[in-house]
């Protein structure tokens, strides 16, 4: 086989696996439940679900997602993404106040030289993913709570203590 082409082969496949790579690191840090341990801190990623509807008449040009975590662990993001049916139609990431509240804020109609896009309009959901502290003790009371038989606790760390 001519050299040129045994080189684009190799190039092809080794771009397809890094591809491959890439996206299922990419699904195992956006979708798998992310728990640490480091400093004796156990941290969970929380998702809220919620609907949102856009009402065809609306007049107002912002909307917004805004909530409070009761334990969040700081330095960690909130984000929010946004999708009509299945598919993704906006997400951002949104910084944590000291006080574990968030707000974003986002276009949903625009008017500019007298003409009106609606950006955002129907129903979408809202999925919310917080980063939030579990207390270690807590934690370990579940535990034995899943070991005991007595409750189903769907949690998947669990298992592994």
């Amino acid at each position: 086989m001519d050299k040129s082409v045994d080189n684009l082969i190799y190039h092809n496949t080794r771009r397809s696996l890094m591809k491959t790579v890439f996206g299922v690191s990419l699904f195992l840090m956006l979708l798998v439940p992310v728990m640490s341990l480091a400093h004796g801190e156990v941290l969970a990623m929380q998702e809220t679900i919620i609907p949102m509807n856009v009402p065809e008449n609306n007049k107002l040009p912002w909307g917004f997602v805004e909530g409070k975590i009761a334990s969040h662990a700081e330095q960690h993001p909130v984000i929010i993404q946004i999708y009509q049916g299945e598919k993704p139609v906006h997400f951002a990431q949104v910084p944590v106040n000291d006080d574990g509240t968030y707000q974003y804020k986002f276009r949903v109609l625009d008017v500019t030289d007298g003409k009106t896009t609606r950006i955002f309009n129907g129903d979408y959901t809202v999925k919310i993913f917080k980063m939030i502290e579990i207390d270690s003790n807590y934690l370990g009371y579940l535990a034995e709570q899943k070991k005991s038989g007595l409750f189903d606790i769907g949690i998947g760390i669990l298992d592994k203590m």
